[in-house]
């Protein structure tokens, strides 16, 4: 039999390793001829994936901003790569993907699973701006997504949403997966041992909506209160109008308050190196991928009760969630971890048995290849 032909759709090729590399190689495994979307390969990427077993297409696309001229022609380009390459079903992520992606597929009659990964900035509701925003995506997905097969969702309260502001209809076919999933062999368990040097780390996009400004207010405030506890911060530097400045962070490092690292890729090792994993973020998360691999190496989880972060965290038994934007509340449970030591490794261990038995990209991408094998009857 033909092997059937499915198409990844992203708007960055460095994600297709990060977030989709196991999946990717499950469906070759799983005997799907595999073909990857993304604008501007870089030769490393491209080398990465070819080394996976998919096939690597380029299409253009404008990550930021508005142009409909430009979408358009995002949208026929992957059209015509939809053709020329007989795809058989379509299976985009992230918010622009999904969108001109789905228009594609829809008008070549090619069935779509769109997987949402997180509505981001426009769906915080914020600011004048986000707002507007908000209604035009809104606007976007009802035209998009409709006719999607499934519309595969990475927490209840986004399907909510979808529904209650009739984005999608109560009749449509939906699923929910707990993230992307993490590798539990490459992000290895590595219990915690008490000390008197109590290390905190966040890993993120450095964005106020991140929480990132809160996390450096907290590590000035702790630092001058127990020296010995360490703040590290690992992220790239950021040119959006919600970047945090650059000359702050390394103001911070420089006064030894926290330790900057920049741009890691050995996440791993800087996890098991480190005790308690921070994320105070008010973006809108799918389900963000940072806090599963930290709950695999081990690492309490402190984060938000919000859309997303909440899912990461069952409260004080692996972690604690705060109300987001509070300094006060991100300030209780750290100061907690420095002053109980003890209770780091504890709930390290209910970290990793927790990713053990939700977020282990094995079962995700299982999940996700039933689904597709029922969508194309094989």
């Amino acid at each position: 039999m033909e092997k059937k032909r499915i198409m990844l759709i992203a708007s960055l090729d460095g994600s297709l390793i990060r977030f989709r590399g196991d999946f990717i190689k499950s469906l070759v495994d799983s005997g799907f001829e595999v073909y990857t979307a993304a604008p501007d390969y870089t030769d490393e990427f491209r080398e990465k994936i070819n080394n996976l077993g998919a096939t690597t297409l380029e299409y253009n696309l404008q990550r930021t901003g508005l142009n409909p001229f430009k979408d358009f022609k995002s949208i026929l380009e992957l059209k015509a790569l939809m053709k020329d390459h007989k795809i058989d079903l379509v299976f985009p992520y992230t918010v622009k993907p999904v969108i001109y992606g789905s228009m594609a597929a829809n008008m070549c009659k090619i069935p779509v699973i769109s997987l949402i990964t997180g509505l981001g900035y426009t769906f915080t509701g914020l600011s004048t701006k986000a707002k507007i925003l908000q209604r035009f995506n809104e606007t976007l997905y009802k035209l998009s997504i409709r006719k999607n097969r499934v519309i595969v969702f990475q927490n209840k309260d986004d399907h909510q949403l979808f529904l209650d502001r009739k984005v999608i209809s109560k009749q449509q076919k939906v699923d929910f997966v707990s993230g992307s999933g993490v590798n539990l062999n490459q992000f290895s368990f590595k219990e915690k041992n008490a000390t008197d040097k109590v290390s905190f780390l966040l890993v993120a996009r450095l964005i106020k909506e991140k929480g990132i400004a809160l996390y450096m207010e907290a590590a000035k405030i702790l630092k001058a209160k127990y020296p010995k506890a360490e703040f590290h911060l690992i992220g790239v530097p950021e040119t959006s109008p919600s970047a945090i400045s650059l000359d702050d962070i390394n103001d911070l490092h420089e006064k030894e308050v926290i330790v900057f690292h920049g741009p890691q890729t050995n996440i791993p090792e800087h996890l098991n190196a480190r005790d308690i994993f921070v994320l105070p973020s008010y973006y809108r998360e799918g389900l963000p991928r940072t806090t599963l691999e930290a709950c695999a190496c081990g690492n309490p989880i402190i984060t938000t009760d919000s859309v997303g972060c909440r899912e990461s965290v069952k409260e004080g038994i692996n972690g604690f969630l705060i109300e987001p934007q509070s300094l006060d509340a991100l300030i209780k449970p750290m100061e907690f971890f420095i002053t109980n030591p003890e209770k780091i490794k504890e709930m390290g261990k209910n970290s990793r048995e927790y990713a053990e038995e939700r977020f282990d990209v094995n079962i995700i991408n299982n999940d996700l290849i039933t689904l597709i094998k029922r969508e194309l009857n094989i």
